[in-house]
């Protein structure tokens, strides 16, 4: 550590405490050089990897393009912030687990995909219809296949159901 009052490189810790929050590591250090004494602070640097976008071009992280995509998503649809917030969350630390400096887009959005598919139904095909660029109703309808496989996900709670089917009728396909 280089001394801020001479610029010696020759300095020596005398004490080290972790700080009150637990974030950080507090540093007593004297320098050999000029005999003062100064503090430093240790943190963890949790740097987001930067984005590769389908063009080529490189960004930085961004997690409120992530929670963008999900509102237009979830556009009235009755899912909590909190469970966003959760998904959001372990999309975050996801991409922490893969210790990348570098992430492509298509990575995020198949992790995005997976949260939806989990909170909502309706938001994972809203999401999926713009992700993948569907051009024609038979996009809609290999998806809603993919949603309705027997096994496929989580249980139904009634929510995504129309209200004919909540209440158990039958519902005539046009």
């Amino acid at each position: 550590m280089k001394c801020p009052f001479c610029g010696s490189t020759e300095t020596q810790v005398i004490d080290s405490r972790v700080s009150e929050s637990g974030d950080s590591i507090r540093r007593r250090r004297r320098c050999a050089g000029c005999d003062k004494r100064f503090t430093t602070f240790e943190v963890v640097e949790m740097r987001m990897p930067q984005v590769i976008k389908q063009n080529g071009t490189r960004v930085d992280w961004s997690a409120e393009k992530i929670r963008a995509g999900f509102t237009k998503a979830l556009h009235k649809r009755f899912v909590p912030t909190e469970y966003v917030d959760q998904a959001i969350a372990r999309i975050v630390a996801n991409v922490h687990a893969l210790g990348e400096r570098e992430i492509t887009s298509r990575q995020i959005g198949e992790m995005v995909m997976a949260e939806l598919y989990k909170l909502d139904k309706v938001g994972y095909i809203r999401f999926a219809s713009v992700y993948r660029a569907f051009s024609d109703v038979e996009d809609f309808k290999s998806m809603l296949s993919e949603v309705e496989r027997p096994g496929g996900g989580r249980k139904n709670s009634g929510r995504g159901q129309s209200a004919a089917g909540r209440r158990g009728r039958s519902v005539q396909s046009g």
